[in-house]
């Protein structure tokens, strides 16, 4: 492998306390009954738009129109500029999986369906964004994962084929979209997969965590260099 592709939400950082008390904020302001944090944390893996909808459900017990969603949206997004990074932290293992990974010359990308500013703005707040190269958001293609579209253009930014890179993740999503690019995918046990075992994910390999990802790849060597760029 040349490059690794890493999910954010539930790979890198456990995102799911600020997610939660920003859709609790949300609910709160529209007057709606709050959802308990485990429930939100399993909203978790398809973008800020999809949370705040699953939440509007499950809180009311009808689905959330599309007036509904695009009156609450703003109050999401305000609750949640205000909560992020007050409770996120890196997962135990990732910044010395990070730093392994990079000293083996590994080339390092987040690709995730958070929106972009909320993305970078939790990378650099958990000090973890020098590690990597390029981040892809849920806002910034056509089709967020599950498609294949996200990491066929994190290789690209790298310049790397998909043969050469590995994606590390935690969701079915992770899984669908990294192999429909052409890339190894490799899952983490912990995360948010909507109530999914990570046993049902049919990854390519389970990892403890990134300290172990790393040392399984520094056994593995790296591609020759004549390996062809995109």
């Amino acid at each position: 492998m040349d490059a690794v592709l890493l999910d954010l939400d539930g790979t890198l950082l456990d995102t799911a306390p600020d997610l939660a008390a920003a859709a609790n904020g949300m609910l709160r302001e529209l007057g709606l009954r709050p959802c308990g944090d485990e429930e939100i944390a399993s909203f978790i893996g398809h973008g800020v738009g999809s949370l705040a909808r699953r939440a509007l459900a499950a809180s009311t017990g009808s689905p959330a129109s599309e007036a509904q969603l695009a009156a609450a949206m703003p109050v999401f997004e305000r609750h949640y500029d205000r909560e992020l990074g007050r409770r996120t932290r890196p997962y135990p293992g990732v910044e010395e999986g990070l730093a392994e990974m990079r000293a083996q010359g590994l080339r390092l990308g987040c690709v995730t369906n958070k929106a972009g500013r909320f993305a970078r703005a939790h990378l650099e707040r958990a000090g973890l964004a020098h590690w990597l190269e390029c981040v892809v958001a849920g806002d910034e293609v056509a089709r967020p994962k599950p498609d294949p579209m996200p990491y066929r253009v994190g290789c690209e930014r790298l310049g790397i084929a998909p043969a050469a890179v590995l994606a590390i993740g935690d969701s079915r999503s992770d899984v669908d979209s990294a192999r429909g690019a052409g890339c190894t995918i490799w899952c983490v046990p912990y995360g948010y997969r909507q109530g999914e075992p990570v046993s049902a994910l049919a990854c390519d390999a389970l990892v403890e965590d990134l300290r172990d990802a790393a040392r399984r790849l520094a056994a593995l060597g790296r591609m020759p260099k004549d390996t062809p760029p995109v």
